[in-house]
This record gives structure tokens, sequence and C-alpha cells, in this order.
């Protein structure tokens, strides 16, 4: 029988309806959900992560929500410390982790255990900054495309945090990080795991999203993203960068309107639903779950998770019923 942890992946694209099955799930298996989403784990950003309530949870213990300052940077790398230390206290309780998000990149890393650590060169970095301060991000950009194009084709220019981590990665190994990536993404699972990804009808998907941004500005997205900025956070801050908050600091800051803003908002998610499913159609050993297939019925999606994790090896050792 296998020693790995057991672990269960609930993914998808944004507004695919993961919270509500990821509750009937922790409650079947006796789990305990693992946030992968990039800006959930900031306190004070509620309505624009579309954030779970804590009435909301039905008693399952969450991690890695509503954990650090908005002014601090989150990673890849501190993901993945704070999910496996979450994992272990989950299964020291005899529980099921059960991962959820959409943040594939941060799945991928703690499913395959991706090793990112090397020897950071400061004046390297030093340099690379002040080419982008003075120069601008474009000119980084395209000297990433020179040594390393697969990646300069997912980083945006805008992103120069990313740019230039990648251009150090190249300098100190002298290799493009992008393959890499690639070799470690062909390494065996970390996990004895199940790998779920909800999707659904393109058109249903986006009119979700449409709704759900509707929904954000009568809850109160710009009173929340005002608070933000009256407490000194920036949009040059990573948090501040999500979907939903650059946008509305923009019309905060007379760079547009509000209906723009709030058009902005729908088609970027839009686009961002598109990128995620693309991601996830390039990983292995995927369970995907159209709901149009299941008519739609939680119910039936939930027997379909519940019979795939029983062919788990170790299930057995880790899945005992536990009421919270």
């Amino acid at each position: 029988m296998s020693t790995k942890k057991p672990l269960i992946i609930l993914t998808g694209p944004t507004a695919a309806g993961k919270t509500e099955l990821s509750l009937m799930l922790a409650r079947a298996v006796g789990g305990e959900i693992i946030s992968a989403d990039s800006m959930q784990v900031y306190r004070q950003m509620d309505i624009g992560t579309a954030k779970i309530r804590p009435e909301d949870m039905q008693g399952i213990p969450h991690h890695l929500i509503d954990v650090l300052d908005p002014a601090e940077e989150f990673h890849v790398v501190r993901f993945q410390e704070m999910a496996k230390e979450a994992i272990e206290k989950i299964c020291a309780a005899g529980h099921i982790p059960i991962v959820v998000g959409g943040t594939g990149f941060y799945i991928q890393a703690l499913l395959y255990d991706i090793d990112f650590s090397r020897h950071e060169e400061e004046n390297f970095r030093h340099e690379l900054e002040a080419i982008a301060r003075e120069q601008g991000g474009e000119v980084l950009h395209e000297r990433l495309r020179k040594v390393d194009p697969e990646s300069a084709e997912k980083i945006h220019p805008n992103n120069v945090k990313r740019v230039i981590r990648a251009l150090e990665f190249y300098q100190e190994n002298g290799e493009p990080i992008s393959r890499h990536n690639e070799k470690e993404r062909q390494k065996e699972s970390a996990y004895q795991s199940a790998y779920f990804v909800l999707t659904d009808e393109r058109s249903r998907l986006y009119e979700r999203i449409d709704r759900r941004v509707d929904e954000m500005m009568e809850a109160g997205l710009e009173e929340e993203v005002r608070r933000l900025r009256d407490k000194g956070y920036t949009k040059e801050l990573v948090s501040m960068q999500g979907l939903g908050y650059k946008e509305i600091l923009d019309y905060l800051e007379g760079d547009c309107t509000l209906e723009e803003a709030v058009y902005r908002i729908k088609r970027d998610t839009r686009h961002f639903a598109k990128r995620q499913i693309t991601w996830f159609k390039r990983e292995r050993d995927v369970i995907w779950i159209n709901q149009k297939d299941y008519d739609y019925d939680k119910q039936r999606i939930l027997q379909k998770i519940l019979h795939e994790w029983e062919g788990v090896s170790c299930c057995e050792t880790f899945c005992e019923k536990t009421s919270f």
C-alpha cells in the first residue's frame, strides 16, 4: 500500500461552481479544504475574490483563506510551503485534504512538488529592476523573448517581477525556466491523488461570470476597493492587481468611468477563464467533469467524484467519515 498522503483536487475555471461542490465533497469524505486561490489568501479582500463567508463554510475547516495582509506578497513558493503545512495537519487529524481553487500553477507546483529553490544573485536582479524603471518592462520582456520565447509568450510584459524571475533563472542555470518547469511537470505526483476539473459550456460559464460581476458590484465592490485604497493599498501591490481591484482603482483614480471598469472586469474575467481551461487541458491525469453531462445535478457530480476517489489505492486508510 502506498505511503503517499491522500489529496483530492477540485479545480476549474472561475465561476464554475467549485465552492458549493467542495463543501459537499468535504462532508462526504471527512475532508478539509485548502484554497488554491492567489487572492482569497488576503484579508479585507472579500467581495472581489468571491471569498466564501465563515457562516457559509458549514463547519468545514478552510485553510489559506484570510491569512495575509494585502501588502504582503503571495507567490507559488509561499503557497507550496503553506499548503504542505496544511496537508500535514489535516492528515494528522485523520482527514482528507481537498485543494480547491483555480490557480493552476499553484496546484501543479504542489501536486508534483516542483523545486523552485535557486541561488538568487542580488546584483543581477537589481540591474534588471533598474532597466525596468529606466527603460520600461518591454525592454526586459524582449530580452526574455530572445533566451526563452516560450516563457515570454506566457508572461505579460507588464508582469515585470515574473519576467525578472525568468531572466534570473536563465542567468543562473543556463537553461530556460520554461524547459525546467516542463521537466518538473513530468515528475510523478507527490501524493496519492485524484485531480478533478469542473467545467461547463462556454456560453453558460460566461453568463455566470457576467452575473457574478454584477452581484459583486451590488454587494459593494466599489466600496471595498475604496476602503483598501484609503488604507494605503495601491495598485503597485500584487494583491491590488487582482481582477476587479485594478479596474475599480482605475475608476477611483479617474482613468475610466464606472461602466468602463465593470465592462473590463467582465471581459478580462472571461479571458481569464479561457486561459484557465487551456492550462488544465495541458495537465496530466485530469478527470474532466462537464456539468452539462450530469444535467447540472450536483449530487450526480458528487457521486462521480466519490466513485473515482474510491479507486485511489490508499483511500481506505484515510477516508474514515468525519462529521464536523
